[in-house]
């Protein structure tokens, strides 16, 4: 029997129906068409589907579906505001910190997590959060280089923006 999910994705009312054993990533991907998270592999180990779930970094295909009732939900493709790249989504670009591009998703929600969590981490901190994303095709210092310059630039912003 299909389950009636109300949610907000992306800072949008979301409502769907979904199946009690269908994941979220699932449900993104497949009913809600949001195919920007990807699904690497399907156990939670590479990150490729992380999505931020109540403010929490989570990845999707662990999660149910069902779990969504009443939740925020934000993927990557909330990063954007309409045209304009989020400051992760361009410094991953500037600093050429993606190949494939089957994790960036999950790398980018992840750096946007950390960034909301702590505006200014060291390049230690930064690896300690990205720990769970797996990039079989870069080193990690692009990405990391990259996520420093985006923390850099929105601080940057904000302070220029305040004053």
């Amino acid at each position: 029997m299909k389950q009636h999910i109300c949610t907000h994705i992306n800072g949008e009312a979301t409502e769907f129906l979904c199946d009690a054993a269908d994941t979220l990533l699932q449900v993104l991907r497949d009913n809600l068409r949001l195919t920007g998270t990807k699904e690497g592999c399907g156990t939670g180990d590479c990150g490729a589907c992380s999505v931020m779930l109540n403010d929490r970094l989570v990845c999707s295909c662990l999660v149910l579906a069902v779990e969504a009732q009443h939740s925020q939900i934000e993927t990557v493709e909330g990063l954007a505001n309409g045209d304009s790249l989020h400051p992760l989504q361009q410094a991953f670009l500037d600093h050429a910190a993606l190949q494939c591009g089957i994790c960036t998703p999950g790398l980018l929600v992840a750096a946007k997590a950390l960034l909301d969590h702590n505006p200014s981490p060291s390049e230690s901190e930064v690896r300690f959060w990205i720990a769970g994303n797996l990039c079989r095709c870069t080193g990690y210092d692009k990405i990391v280089r990259a996520i420093l310059a985006a923390a850099d630039n929105m601080r940057t912003t904000h302070d220029g923006a305040q004053s």
